[in-house]
């Protein structure tokens, strides 16, 4: 995967400092978003003391201040990151066309059209994807996951414990199926390939095709590399479709877990309810962490 990705960096080192400055926004969304959580817990120790509307006004105005703020950072960091991503596609594209256009004859008897054809459309914008999306989410998964947990066993260290035991089978099953969805989606890259290359080849001699009368037949071998297609493509989304499912399963057991121990520990007064809302809230900001990871997987799978 890192050899696949080394071939890259001269376009990104092109964009270093733009991408210096969309990871600098998602690192001042993520510390506000984290921020949230800890001003409800004072906010709601301070109502378990008893109601002062102008503690619970100052509060709001920060809740919403705190947000407005991160919204704009969010805003930036995709403007930035996702823009990016469609310059180096660009780039990619032409480096691409000027490329071919050199290659001998050779090379172009050796090939098919199909194949070209499929690394300049679906492969390219796989590779945008996981340039894009794939490195702005990994990121500020990576960055929350850290704030989080850091403030959360700052909290409770046991509760914290409790509540990361299912994450080893996350990363079970982030490598379990990913590994079958890089597989299955090389193949599926190289059966697009090939409806491509009939295309082009059925164009290219259309003339011949009717001359001896072979629509039939050929229609006939393009529905079967078509069916396969679809079959193969079916079966990536079961795959899929199991994997995403599992990651929620296992966050909900997360929420389970702390709901028990955390409810417990709020009973015999060893934190506040603040700390339990926090604790909460701070699950709640992990969910998206955890599916994005999966789905980052993915895009990094496909992308390499």
């Amino acid at each position: 995967m890192l050899r696949s990705l080394s071939t890259l960096w001269p376009y990104l080192r092109r964009y270093r400092w733009g991408l210096s400055l969309g990871i600098g926004a998602l690192l001042l969304k993520d510390l506000f978003a984290a921020a949230l959580p800890i001003v409800m817990k004072y906010g709601v120790d301070s109502l378990t003391r008893g109601f002062q509307t102008r503690i619970v006004l100052n509060l709001a105005a920060i809740l919403i201040g705190l947000s407005l703020i991160k919204g704009l950072f969010q805003y930036w960091m995709r403007v930035i990151i996702i823009g990016i991503s469609r310059d180096i596609e660009y780039d990619l594209r032409n480096d691409l066309f000027a490329h071919l256009v050199e290659l001998s004859q050779d090379f172009y008897s050796r090939y098919r059209t199909g194949d070209i054809m499929a690394r300049s459309t679906n492969d390219l914008n796989a590779v945008r994807m996981m340039l894009g999306p794939g490195v702005m989410y990994w990121t500020e998964t990576s960055v929350m996951l850290v704030l989080a947990v850091a403030v959360m066993l700052h909290t409770d260290a046991r509760l914290t414990g409790i509540a990361l035991l299912p994450a080893p089978f996350v990363s079970i099953a982030v490598i379990f199926f990913g590994r079958r969805i890089h597989t299955r989606f090389e193949h599926i890259q190289r059966m697009f390939a090939d409806i491509s290359s009939k295309v082009q080849e059925n164009l290219a001699g259309v003339r011949i095709i009717r001359a001896y009368a072979q629509e039939k037949a050929e229609v006939a071998q393009f529905e079967t590399l078509n069916r396969d297609y679809v079959r193969e493509n079916i079966g990536l989304a079961r795959i899929q479709g199991m994997f995403m499912p599992l990651l929620q399963a296992l966050i909900g057991m997360t929420f389970l877990l702390v709901l028990w121990f955390g409810g417990r520990q709020l009973l015999e007064g060893r934190i506040s309810l603040g700390s339990f809302v926090m604790f909460n809230t701070y699950m709640g900001m992990l969910i998206w962490p955890m599916i994005a990871f999966g789905w980052v997987v993915n895009l990094m799978q496909r992308g390499t």
